[in-house]
């Protein structure tokens, strides 16, 4: 592989990697640990034990990335953790 090569798939790996988003899920005082868990089961498609590990870090960190993706794929997933009364934002 010569170097214009290997120049051109380093930029494709950083652009495809630069596509990805994140939703960021923040602690509240107001959610259940079951609120929380069920709903990132039904909208972000983790298995309990992700749920509760997400919950978790949310409640003793104050924030966790409960899901990487394409905005597009992102965007109405965090809708619904909004209408769900929980805290998100895509970054």
């Amino acid at each position: 592989m010569s170097t214009k090569e290997k120049v051109l798939e380093e930029v494709q790996v950083e652009t495809k990697e630069s596509n990805l988003h994140e939703i960021i899920l923040y602690n509240d005082d107001y959610n259940t640990f079951d609120h929380v868990i069920n709903t990132l089961i039904a909208v972000c498609e983790h298995t309990p034990e992700q749920a509760e590990q997400c919950s978790l870090l949310v409640h003793y960190k104050g924030k966790c990335a409960v899901k990487t993706g394409t905005y597009k794929d992102l965007e109405p997933r965090c809708s619904k953790l909004l209408s769900a009364d929980l805290s998100a934002e895509i970054i």
